[in-house]
């Protein structure tokens, strides 16, 4: 059914995170047959974005500018450094308003599997980091995958030293969760990672 200029934008938005075979289908023939306007206005939008938008030279968050905002800001704890997959986790982090440190954005996650090793992941360029900056404090703030630990245990091999403390986000329930509901692993994490009362 689908075929020429067609197929190919459906093929193009299946390559977005999350976008099926039907999802694709309906977005293609969203974009052609409403208002053609709106669908230039968003391809605009995307090609303005694709070009203005860099990695911040310190941190490797993306930003329209480098240094970042964030790295420029002189409020910001200058010690304390919060490790990161993605600029979206830099995000969800900002609205819970309890950090006020700067980051670092990894890129990549440690994957033998999928050929994706240390260099990969900027390290050289975040141990760096932690020197020029005297970086005290470092947070590992990754997702408790396999790929998320595997990383985080190579950071901490790597950094051991007696003025670096290497922290990590807690894991476990989540508040308003019910234990009955909850994976063994969850739990198992849960009990490891308590804290005093």
């Amino acid at each position: 059914m689908f075929e020429g200029s067609l197929e190919k934008l459906k093929n193009g938005l299946k390559q977005l995170p999350g976008i099926g075979e039907k999802t694709a289908e309906r977005l293609a023939f969203y974009l052609i047959s409403g208002d053609k306007q709106s669908a230039l206005n968003l391809a605009d939008l995307i090609t303005d974005s694709i070009n203005s938008i860099k990695r911040c030279e310190n941190c490797n968050m993306l930003s329209e500018e480098s240094p970042c905002p964030i790295c420029k800001n002189e409020t910001r704890l200058k010690n304390v450094l919060c490790v990161v997959e993605r600029t979206q986790d830099i995000y969800l982090i900002e609205k819970t308003s309890e950090y006020k440190g700067r980051y670092f954005v990894l890129g990549n996650l440690i994957s033998p599997i999928d050929g994706i090793g240390p260099n990969q992941i900027s390290f050289p360029k975040l141990e760096k980091l932690l020197i020029k900056e005297n970086i005290t404090e470092l947070i590992l703030a990754l997702n408790p995958s396999s790929n998320g630990e595997t990383t985080m245990s190579f950071i901490t091999s790597k950094l051991k030293r007696k003025n670096l403390k290497i922290t990590r986000l807690a894991t476990g329930l989540p508040i308003g969760g019910d234990i009955e509901y909850t994976t063994s692993k969850t739990l198992a994490s849960a009990i490891r990672n308590r804290n005093e009362v």
